[in-house]
């Protein structure tokens, strides 16, 4: 009879555990809910990706992409024939095809094995690299007179100085306005250009433990050798390069949305950055003003311009 009640009472008990994980899993699921709808609907959201095409500004020694139609690979009898290229009129849908030199394109996440072959590479990276807070270091001023100007820890110090400690585990994006270059691959291609010096890097890793940093230039610093990325990718940290509109977020109080692609084992990672800002923040857009879903029409019908790139055409 003791065991029985012994067994009972156990029973009980474990029975309020579950119980009570899961009303805390539920009420977890709602606070998120709220949260969003709450907050996130009313954040507004600003783009930090440039759209990547066969023309864009990239090292001359990957060489540029180039966009396809895509084709049959095979022919299905009264659909298809093999090379056929998909249309709307027959059909009914179209598709592209890539031919992509290299995974340093664009606005991109370069991953440790970019530089070290013990790296984790872009399909390594855990998916906790999702939402971030952000932080921008504006240097663009300093830029203007000095266009090989690097950012130092005194501009990281003068931050902290009006803003407060960098938050641990944050990505910090360095905002010198370069990306108003881009597309023009002249312009781009000029010299020297704005960077991040070793020493900041250093600082903002092993004395603030923040997740990665980001730049608008398609490398590091002017240093013959790379020393930051060197430095970075052997340490085995990640880095954003080529990101655009750092002038249109705030620097600080905003968070960051993170998305790449997964090849397995990449060297690098074509990237989307998505800066989440404060209600009253004066550029981007609210959920609420763009939901999504329906998408808008084109204003014309797609058509492909003489790079391949689908546009809308008269």
């Amino acid at each position: 009879m003791k065991h029985l009640i012994r067994g009972s009472v156990l029973f009980a008990l474990l029975l309020s555990l579950v119980t009570g994980c899961t009303q805390k899993q539920q009420t977890a699921k709602t606070d998120l809910w709220a949260f969003y709808k709450n907050t996130l609907t009313k954040c507004k959201y600003v783009d930090l990706t440039h759209a990547f095409t066969p023309t864009i500004p990239v090292w001359k020694a990957f060489g540029n992409a180039k966009f396809l139609p895509a084709r049959s690979s095979i022919t299905i009898p009264g659909y298809v024939k093999k090379g056929e290229i998909f249309t709307y009129k027959k059909q009914e849908f179209r598709a592209s095809a890539y031919i992509l030199p290299t995974d340093q394109y664009g606005t991109q996440l370069d991953p440790p094995a970019h530089w070290d072959s013990l790296g984790a590479t872009i399909s390594d990276l855990p998916p906790t690299y999702a939402v971030r807070p952000l932080v921008v270091i504006d240097i663009h001023k300093k830029v203007e007179k000095d266009p090989g100007y690097a950012c130092s820890v005194e501009d990281i110090k003068a931050w902290e100085a009006k803003h407060g400690r960098i938050p641990e585990g944050s990505v910090v994006m360095v905002r010198s306005d370069w990306s108003k270059k881009w597309p023009d691959k002249k312009k781009c291609d000029e010299f020297p250009f704005p960077g991040v010096s070793l020493e900041a890097l250093k600082f903002l890793h092993l004395q603030r433990n923040i997740l990665f940093h980001g730049h608008e230039p398609l490398d590091t610093d002017t240093t013959a050798t790379l020393v930051g990325e060197y430095w970075l990718m052997h340490h085995y940290y990640t880095q954003a390069e080529g990101v655009a509109n750092l002038d249109k977020v705030p620097e600080a109080g905003a968070l960051i949305a993170i998305g790449f692609a997964k090849p397995k084992g990449g060297t690098g990672g074509y990237a989307r950055y998505i800066a989440i800002c404060p209600p009253d923040w004066k550029y981007g857009k609210t959920i609420l003003e763009e939901p999504g879903a329906p998408l808008p029409k084109q204003p014309y019908p797609l058509k492909r311009d003489k790079n391949g790139v689908l546009r809308p055409t008269p």
